[in-house]
């Protein structure tokens, strides 16, 4: 059977631009690809020690057995289309994000409070000096994670309304890099969710910023995955 591999941030220049085709044994799973890549030197040990598996846009534990046709990603610790009803409010973009017009349209006359998260690109990073910052993403999987921590915002903090949305793409000192804002009625769950929202998205949502600095450029180091995230290796 043939399967597509994919990796990002770090680890996207180890395989061809836009991924490649593989043939596995029929059954083989996903610890089947992983120790053949390291076998053949295309990842070593300690770069897959700290990586999570998605399968066709899910993560995915390594025991799960592959089909013909699967697509794997091989995704590094991250960092941190149109869609129509309440998905409008999830977005990726390559545009300058606009906090002023998000939380004007986020509003309603039953919330009592609004909290927003402005990540911007700041002009220094460990000691040296930024230039910009380059933003890339699994687009089809970060939105459905995107997505999903809506809803689960939503469900588990009472709140009303989630907005969600991060520019991929380059960005310089000063310019907004992901934007999120809760409406509720109350401020306390607003908060709690906001905090929630930007602390989960940059452990779970696939996208990776490469940092560049007037000596140099560097992928940033991703915070761990969570102890609870299928297909992450401990």
């Amino acid at each position: 059977m043939r399967v597509r591999l994919l990796s990002f941030g770090a680890l996207r220049g180890a395989l061809p631009e836009g991924g490649t085709w593989r043939e596995l044994p029929a059954g083989g799973s996903v610890e089947t690809l992983l120790l053949e890549l390291q076998v053949e030197g295309v990842f070593t040990e300690a770069a897959l020690r700290s990586v999570a598996i998605a399968v066709n846009h899910e993560y995915a534990d390594r025991t799960r057995t592959l089909c013909d046709g699967d697509e794997v990603a091989i995704l590094p610790p991250v960092s941190g289309g149109t869609h129509d009803g309440a998905h409008n409010k999830v977005e990726l973009v390559r545009e300058r994000i606009d906090p002023e017009r998000i939380v004007r349209e986020l509003k309603a006359g039953s919330d009592g409070a609004v909290c927003v998260f402005d990540g911007i690109v700041r002009d220094n990073s460990r000691g040296r000096e930024t230039l910009h910052l380059d933003y890339e993403a699994y687009e089809e999987m970060a939105l459905r994670q995107m997505l999903a921590l809506r809803e689960q915002a939503i469900a588990q903090f009472g709140v009303r309304e989630v907005a969600i949305v991060h520019r991929l793409g380059r960005l310089y000192v000063g310019e907004t890099s992901v934007l999120i804002a809760v409406a509720s009625a109350h401020r306390a769950a607003a908060f709690e969710a906001c905090r929630w929202l930007i602390d989960t998205l940059k452990t779970t949502v696939p996208i990776w910023k490469r940092e560049q600095f007037a000596d140099g450029a560097v992928w940033a180091d991703g915070e761990p995955f969570p102890e609870n995230l299928p297909g992450a290796n401990r």
